[in-house]
């Protein structure tokens, strides 16, 4: 068998034919192959999180309607503006009750608040520790909120039987709107 350039040229083409499709062919295929291996394994990384967070937002969800409950719950017992005269009636009622004289008050501004406002009264009463120990026992037990603040006490008779108690009693409420002020 004769071996010319032809036959040389196709045993070349026949040797390069497998290298040149590694260069050609394979070697982009198999970045193509790693690259979409690597954005389905991005994709399921962020189906996982999406999953947890689903599952989160039904918690989330269950928790806001707790709350919300709360809110209305803690709304329930601020009163209208209209309300707070009969809450001072009743405070001072409890002060008679529990043996102290009755109180003189003195209504201070309203303080607006977020979606509420306070009423801040200044009173004055006088009795023994422990009227007014159990006077502040019913406060407490109102069901409106309010607070005390700025309390001081001081002895009113030269034996410490009785005491004199100045004090700033909070009344939170609502606008009739039950809105912001």
């Amino acid at each position: 068998m004769r071996f010319g350039t032809r036959e040389l040229i196709l045993f070349l083409s026949v040797l390069l034919l497998p290298i040149v499709s590694y260069f050609v062919v394979f070697r982009p295929q198999t970045a193509n192959i790693n690259k979409a291996k690597a954005e389905i394994s991005h994709k399921q990384e962020m189906l996982n999180k999406l999953r947890s967070e689903t599952k989160r937002n039904a918690d989330l969800l269950k928790v806001n309607e707790e709350l919300s409950t709360r809110i209305d719950e803690m709304e329930s017992l601020l009163p209208s503006n209209k309300e707070i005269d009969q809450i001072v009636r009743q405070v001072s009622g409890l002060a008679i009750e529990a043996g102290l004289t009755p109180p003189s008050l003195k209504s201070a501004k309203p303080i607006a608040a977020a979606q509420y406002r306070e009423q801040p009264l200044e009173m004055k009463t006088s009795g023994t520790f422990e009227g007014f120990y159990n006077f502040l026992i019913e406060v407490e037990r109102l069901p409106r909120i309010t607070r005390i603040v700025d309390m001081t006490l001081s002895d009113s008779t030269e034996e410490g039987i009785e005491l004199e108690a100045a004090f700033t009693l909070s009344i939170y409420f609502q606008n009739d709107a039950g809105g912001a002020p």
